[in-house]
């Protein structure tokens, strides 16, 4: 989704809306740096097993209605999907507590984060900025970037697309508002398992060579 390097992998990496995805997980166990936030995180491991448990099937029914929006080539069946992101979930929920204490999940939330300026090298959003653009404003996304770009060097945005596959009318907004501070950028991944959704947002310091 985010084109990461190794040197990427090698730096401060912050996670915004991360949810309960593996890879915050995975790359501690490569010893690589990783803090992920999420308003999620406020809730125990039993709570957030108990909601995974009552709306996973209700995500899938959504694919499964709209499949033809989706590309089965890694991944053949809806079934297959729900397995594939079941494991992933279970990755972060058998890391969590221990994640937790060690300050590697935080409850927090865009657009006000913990986090000191240049906290980070990267900042990386997947599937929560632009996805949601009927629910969140212009203003929100504006607000939103603009804080992630002052805790990281560089802000890796994906995809840019909103709900039912349609481009985010405000990827062109953003783009404009940050291009006279920022190096801002719309680039191809190799990542697409939505139609279309093949492009992420990188916004750099003009510091970061």
């Amino acid at each position: 989704m985010f084109a990461l390097d190794e040197a990427d992998m090698n730096s401060r990496i912050l996670g915004c809306a991360d949810g309960p995805a593996g890879f915050n997980a995975e790359a501690t166990r490569l010893g690589k740096c990783v803090v992920s936030v999420d308003p999620l995180y406020r809730f125990s491991t039993t709570e957030i097993r108990e909601r995974i448990s009552v709306t996973s099937q209700q995500i899938l029914g959504g694919v499964r209605h709209n499949a033809a929006d989706f590309l089965w080539h890694r991944i053949p069946t809806v079934d297959d999907l729900g397995r594939v992101r079941m494991r992933a979930m279970q990755t972060f929920l058998d890391d969590y507590d221990a994640g937790r204490r060690d300050g590697r999940y935080i409850d927090a939330e865009l657009p006000a984060l913990p986090f000191s300026d240049n906290a980070f090298d990267l900042a990386v959003c997947s599937h929560f900025l632009f996805l949601y653009s009927e629910q969140m404003s212009e203003a929100f996304h504006i607000g939103a970037i603009r804080e992630m770009c002052r805790v990281a060097q560089e802000v890796r945005i994906f995809p840019l697309l909103a709900m039912g596959g349609r481009p985010s009318p405000y990827v062109a907004p953003v783009f404009r508002h940050l291009s006279d501070i920022w190096r801002v950028s719309v680039e191809p991944v190799a990542y697409e398992f939505q139609r279309g959704g093949n492009q992420m947002l990188r916004i750099r310091s003009l510091r970061k060579d």
